[in-house]
């Protein structure tokens, strides 16, 4: 499906990496009109073994081969360089200059060729040549520890935040900043993205809440213990008679006394921090078992068809095959197992 115009229609971009974060950001990319080489080695990305996510992350790209061991295939993918605006790649620190590939070399191929690197700790650093994954980057950046079920125990998430927040999505912003210095300036430049680094710019509320709230807990909030991550009663999750889960995002009072009308406690309104009631208080604390206790007696098709009318930031928690058949995502005229009928954006002249 189009976006609408295609924004980046002309922009040349050859991406060396494998797996999720550099295809991602180079999926969306595409997706905005860009032109994508996808080089991949003999003996193919390693996502090419779950097929819907290699289509997924590859579509509208231009897949070729080449070994990079090899010094005429080098030399292929150099004659391309010359006429491209971006490099993507995903290796260790190290290994694109032992192919003769550093950003000096590249500069004299083409001095406007903008060069990502998207790494999991950087170019630099102490931890720079260590292997990891989403689930390492997730972990070293505090972002993990954060998410805990209800009994303490850390849990798996299925988005992979590390790769494609601190890892695809800063690359793109990244690249589009670099790209546009090029036109002002003429030169192309080398992006350092890290994964973990990443992630963790992506934690400013806990990063600016956490501060906040520490002079009171006497530590750094944890699970359960920060604004948003399950401290207040009024933007949490709670589980229901049939073992589903209602979220209640009311962060504002207005929507919490919304809510409040819905559950039939129009008592607990001005139980809310913006009203002085303080997150982790034996009052707060009260006031949020009471909350779930309520919800609780009731399967979640009752507080779905309660709240379907009210404006007050409170929705059912969809498994992913729900979520697929839903109207916000499938359109009447379409299967729940077609794609989307938009994508993230919506973009029109």
């Amino acid at each position: 499906m189009s976006t609408g115009p295609n924004l980046l229609s002309g922009l040349r971009v050859i991406d060396l990496t494998r797996n999720l974060p550099g295809p991602f950001a180079t999926r969306m990319l595409a997706d905005l009109g860009a032109s994508i080489i996808k080089i991949e080695p003999p003996q193919g990305d390693p996502a090419r073994a779950l097929g819907p996510l290699f289509q997924a992350l590859n579509q509208n790209k231009d897949c070729r081969t080449l070994d990079l061991h090899q010094s005429g295939d080098l030399d292929q993918l150099r004659t391309w360089l010359e006429n491209t605006d971006v490099l993507l790649e995903g290796f260790r620190p190290g290994v694109m200059a032992s192919m003769g590939l550093d950003f000096d070399a590249l500069k004299a191929i083409n001095p406007r060729l903008v060069l990502c690197s998207i790494t999991g700790y950087g170019q630099q650093g102490p931890w720079a040549h260590r292997a990891g994954h989403d689930l390492n980057y997730m972990a070293m950046s505090g972002a993990l520890d954060q998410m805990r079920s209800a009994q303490g125990q850390p849990t798996l998430s299925n988005i992979q935040w590390g790769d494609l927040a601190g890892g695809s999505s800063m690359a793109c912003i990244a690249i589009l900043a670099a790209v546009f210095d090029v036109g002002r300036r003429g030169q192309g430049c080398h992006v350092d993205v890290s994964m973990t680094h990443g992630l963790w710019a992506h934690q400013v509320m806990p990063q600016s809440t956490g501060a906040m709230l520490a002079p009171m807990l006497g530590h750094l909030p944890g699970a359960r213990e920060d604004l948003l991550n399950g401290a207040l009663p009024c933007y949490n999750l709670y589980l229901t008679q049939d073992g589903r889960s209602l979220a209640v995002g009311a962060l504002e009072h207005k929507f919490w006394k919304a809510a409040c009308e819905v559950l039939q406690r129009p008592d607990w309104a001005d139980q809310h921090w913006q009203r002085g009631l303080m997150p982790n208080s034996p009052e707060s604390n009260a006031v949020r078992d009471q909350v779930a206790a309520l919800i609780a007696t009731q399967p979640l098709s009752h507080w779905v068809e309660r709240f379907a009318e009210v404006d007050a930031c409170v929705t059912p928690v969809l498994t992913l095959s729900e979520a697929q058949a839903h109207p916000l995502f499938v359109s009447a005229k379409t299967s729940a197992a077609t794609t989307p009928t938009r994508q993230p954006w919506l973009i029109t002249a």
